[in-house]
Order: C-alpha cells, then structure tokens, then sequence
C-alpha cells in the first residue's frame, strides 16, 4: 500500500491534463476487496498512487467504482481541472459515458456520485484501457489485499 502526495508531482498545472487509472480487486466477487488509483502529470511522471483495503464481501464492481471515487477525489484536492480517467472497467466506462444504464441499484449511488465529481473538474474524459495498460493501479489494489 502505498501512497504519494501532491507535491510529489510539482505544482499542479491547472492549465494541462492529468491522468487518473484506476482499478477495483475483488477475491471471490464478493470478496475481499481493495483499490488502486495512481495520478500522472502531462509528463508521464507520478503525482499520486495509493492503495486501501475495502473490506469483504464487496463486488468488483463496487470496488471499480469506489477507486475512481477515491480517485476523483484526490485529484480534485490536489487542484486538478483537467483530467483524462483510465478505467479497464469496460461496465463502468459504459455507465458513465452513458452507454449503459446503471440497472444494479448498489451501483446506482457510486454512478450519480462520480458523475457530481466529475464536474467539479473542468474536463473530465471517461476512456476505457486494457488490463495491461492499468498496471500500476491494479498493482496497488493487489498489493492492498496482500498486505
């Protein structure tokens, strides 16, 4: 579990675009679960990672949504404006761009709350990545589980 501050990355640019990848792990679905978020400047350089425990008995998708909460959060804390969201949820990245309906009612709470978040920010894309692409965070989601 790890977990960075602000400063890491160097005054936030309010005027350039930062990426947010975050990921849910859930053993046993429901399981015991954890996220992962890591927050990355223009540059390519990390400002942001963190990893937490959930707890048990919590879906996957509960936990994919729960790290872009935490996610989103942290990146608007951190004076963020402009923000390019990596999901290797393709359920979630449909909800959200409105592809999808948000039909399970435990999902329905997490959905209107990421979407208030997300405009907080000025710009806010939702992009769906392969696993492979997600690798930070969803090594923090594990490493959470595994501590």
């Amino acid at each position: 579990m790890s977990s960075n501050s602000p400063e890491n990355c160097g005054a936030i640019d309010a005027s350039l675009e930062y990426t947010l990848y975050c990921d849910g792990a859930s053993r046993g679905n429901p399981g015991r679960a954890a996220i992962g978020f890591v927050l990355v400047d223009a540059a390519g350089e990390e400002c942001l990672a963190h990893g937490e425990v959930l707890g048990d008995r919590i879906t996957n998708n509960v936990a994919e949504y729960t790290a872009l909460l935490r996610g989103l959060e942290a990146a608007a804390a951190a004076g963020v404006r402009r923000l390019l969201v990596r999901l290797d949820s393709e359920l979630a990245v449909r909800q959200l761009r409105g592809e999808y309906k948000v039909r399970n009612p435990g999902l329905r709470s997490l959905f209107t709350a990421a979407q208030e978040l997300r405009a907080r920010f000025e710009v806010c894309r939702i992009e769906h990545v392969r696993r492979e692409e997600n690798q930070r965070a969803d090594a923090l989601a594990n490493a959470a589980l595994d501590a």
